[in-house]
């Protein structure tokens, strides 16, 4: 299985959360320059052509690249305070036609930087009716996402994903 991971704004994959994404697959993560490339989503598409991407997984400037990424590819996501509807660097987002299947966004109910009303109002005026959409709004979580934090949501997206069976399968 091949996961894409999508950093923040002004961060990179840490070494401990990509341990934990190793354990489901091989990890991807590009060095993305938002502040440059005003067409990251098209560059991250891109990026990969020869490469089938099972899952996105982002958190917030990440986030918000990993929905329309997942989107393109038609692959589930998992979006920890996605940046989706207000963003200091501006993005194009590219015409695609887009559909997805599963998405799982985490939201920490006192993010400072995301804020948790806003990612919501998107959520509602992006409505699709056959997304499989999972919200988990977490009490006292801000912005930064703890890695054990990080691991539950992991395993339950996961775990909520037909790539469980595979997982299962190949054991």
């Amino acid at each position: 299985m091949n996961i894409i991971y999508l950093h923040g704004l002004d961060s990179k994959l840490s070494p401990e959360k990509k341990s934990v994404l190793e354990q489901f697959g091989n990890v991807y993560a590009p060095d993305v320059n938002y502040y440059e490339d005003r067409d990251a989503i098209q560059t991250i598409l891109d990026y990969y052509p020869n490469l089938e991407i099972d899952a996105v997984i982002g958190s917030s400037m990440g986030g918000f690249a990993g929905y329309h990424v997942a989107n393109a590819l038609d692959k589930p996501a998992l979006l920890f305070n996605p940046a989706v509807k207000k963003r200091s660097v501006h993005q194009n987002i590219p015409s695609l036609n887009s559909f997805n299947r599963l998405k799982q966004i985490v939201i920490g109910q006192v993010d400072e930087v995301v804020i948790p009303r806003d990612t919501l109002e998107f959520l509602l005026e992006d409505f699709n009716p056959v997304t499989d959409l999972r919200l988990h709004l977490v009490p006292g979580l801000g912005h930064n996402i703890p890695v054990e934090f990080f691991k539950e949501e992991v395993s339950s997206f996961f775990a909520n994903t037909c790539f469980n069976r595979k997982i299962n399968n190949q054991v």
